[in-house]
């Protein structure tokens, strides 16, 4: 069906549509017509899923029309193996989300149900889109019904959370449009806002930095990465338990899958100029994320400040370009997407009996909520990463990915003292794999808070356990937990291609821009793409993995004669060197 794709992305607007001739006092008819489009758009969606040809590595469902014909604007609409499972993962959660939240929005509950569709509508666009103005459109179609939702029915500090979610946002967005703009202009004065013609383009080396940055700043923000990640904790802990599920569960995805699909392949000089600095930014958001999760009070900010660690290992694995760490980096998304938009919902489940989210409010409720406790213990299971749930999947392919690669995260890190075996992609596999303990530390920290020791508050005795509702939506979650955690190749399979042909495109625009230019500053390539061998002029930039020139460390003059790096084009290896003569010796 060619028009499946459009019907997916435009069947939750169609329901908000109809939705706005329900009276406003309805409110259970509303959630009901709220709840039923949703379902019908994953109905939907599971036509791609039986439809989808994993060694198909093109995109497919394809849609294409004119739309603004002047400007080279086109309605064009496809996916592949990396926005697959990323728009399943959409339909999946939300009608989970708002049967979760069910009794959760009581006021202007009209409104909220349209602006959750609507939302829903930006990120599957954002998802399908390979015009960069369609794209940029749905972008800032997800902002506005977002902010509405912090802003309404979030908590005291809710129009400060929702004000500092647009500024970040929209600081980034209107960087991300200017390149758009630039990279859309064409040297004969037309217009040309196609994905293929922008990647196809081959951009002045220096200009080309400066859009990636722009690009990515937009994507980083959006993670986000480490510093600019100050506006989740409060939006997070502010928005309503559906309005944390959606940003955790889908929105924040959009930030990595925006550095995958256009500013990695647009630019990918840049990128590998400005990986070491993104990887390492990766690892210390995630080693941040996890010690400020560690100190937390409140169970929604623990949480939060757990999705910048995770999320700092989904682009520690884009940075480390090889099969294993893109494919664990997407396979990251979708198991986070499940594991903390559960968590959310769990936290909502107290919170709607107790009204508040203090960790110390609680203790010893294991006894009162033996069915919550078991589902808490195993979301949380999950996100600290436990083999055999779907958190482990993902952690393990990126630590491995980051681990063998070479490329080309040993150039330009600050760890010049990492010589002989061990090189900067192994330190930063060896740090982010530290992230795993803390979250294991973390996370059980709150479990031993929240449900066991001494039953103290006299608030907690009169608690009541999950309903059938409840215990319907999390044991859905558990379920696909679960499945992912056991048979993680069901979906791998589908990713694995589409990703394999990101890292050889990667490498083969590398390539060329090495025999095109050879003092560019390149670097060697993963073998595990399964391509054939690199150009050999790519050994000359590579790091060598001996020790340097001593005199070259000293920042001395080098003595006539001594072979240098800069004089030879190979490196020196230590038993070439000249002996130094000694003060007395003849």
């Amino acid at each position: 069906m060619p028009e499946l794709l459009s019907a997916v992305v435009f069947a939750p607007t169609v329901g908000a549509i109809l939705l706005c001739f329900i009276p406003a006092q309805q409110k259970t008819n509303l959630k009901l017509g709220a709840l039923t489009t949703a379902l019908m758009t994953f109905v939907i969606s599971l036509g791609l899923w039986f439809g989808f040809e994993p060694n198909n590595t093109g995109y497919q469902f394809q849609v294409q029309h004119d739309w603004i014909k002047t400007l080279g604007i086109t309605y064009h609409l496809g996916l592949d193996g990396i926005s697959f499972l990323l728009v399943l993962l959409t339909t999946f959660l939300t009608p989970l989300t708002l049967l979760g939240s069910w009794t959760a929005v009581e006021k202007r509950v009209k409104e909220f149900v349209i602006s959750v569709l609507i939302l829903q509508t930006g990120m599957l666009g954002a998802f399908v889109a390979l015009d960069l103005f369609l794209f940029y459109v749905f972008w800032e179609v997800m902002l506005v019904p977002m902010y509405f939702l912090i802003g309404i029915w979030g908590g005291q500090r809710r129009l400060y959370a929702a004000t500092k979610f647009l500024i970040f946002t929209m600081a980034g967005s209107l960087l991300m449009l200017v390149a758009i703009v630039y990279v859309a202009w064409q040297t004969d004065g037309s217009w040309d806002f196609a994905l293929q013609a922008a990647l196809s383009r081959s951009y002045d080396p220096e200009k080309a930095k400066y859009l990636f940055y722009a690009f990515s700043l937009a994507f980083l923000i959006k993670v986000p990465l480490f510093p600019v990640h100050t506006w989740l904790p409060d939006a997070h802990t502010e928005a309503p338990t559906a309005g944390s599920v959606i940003l955790a569960g889908v929105l924040l995805k959009l930030g990595v899958y925006g550095l995958i699909r256009f500013a990695f392949p647009m630019f990918p000089g840049a990128a590998m100029d400005a990986a070491p600095l993104i990887a390492t930014l990766s690892v210390v958001g995630i080693i941040y994320g996890a010690l400020a999760a560690w100190v937390q009070h409140d169970m929604k900010k623990l949480v939060a400040y757990s999705s910048v660690s995770h999320l700092g290992f989904c682009v520690l694995g884009l940075c480390a370009l090889t099969v294993e760490g893109v494919t664990g980096s997407v396979y990251q998304m979708l198991a986070h997407g499940l594991f903390t938009g559960a968590l959310f919902l769990l936290v909502g489940v107290l919170y709607e009996r107790r009204h508040t989210r203090m960790l110390a409010d609680y203790g010893g409720i294991a006894k009162k909520t033996p069915v919550f406790a078991f589902f808490f213990v195993f979301v949380v299971l999950a996100s600290a990463g436990m083999p055999a749930l779907c958190g482990f999947p993902g952690e393990f392919l990126i630590l491995l990915g980051t681990f063998t690669g070479t490329a080309p995260l040993d150039v330009g890190l600050p760890f010049g003292w990492f010589e002989g075996s061990l090189q900067a992609h192994h330190a930063l596999a060896i740090l982010a794999a530290a992230g795993v303990v803390l979250a294991a530390v973390y996370l059980l920290f709150m479990v031993h808070k929240v449900l066991f020791g001494p039953l103290v508050h006299k608030a907690n005795e009169s608690l009541t356990d999950m309903n059938v509702r409840e215990i319907f939506v999390i044991g859905t979650f558990a379920i696909v937990i679960l499945i992912m955690g056991v048979r993680p190749g069901i979906f791998l399979e589908k990713i694995e291609p589409a990703t394999q042909k990101f890292v050889v495109s990667m490498q083969q625009k590398n390539e060329a821009m090495v025999t095109a230019d050879p003092g560019q500053r390149r670097v060697g390539w993963d073998k595990s793409a399964k391509k054939a061998k690199p150009n050999p002029a790519l050994r000359l930039f590579q790091r060598p993995r001996i020790l340097p020139n001593p005199m070259r460390r000293l920042g001395k003059r080098y003595p006539a004669g001594m072979p240098t790096n800069l004089d030879s084009q190979r490196p020196v290896r230590v038993n070439e060197l000249p002996r130094i003569r000694q003060p007395g010796e003849e």
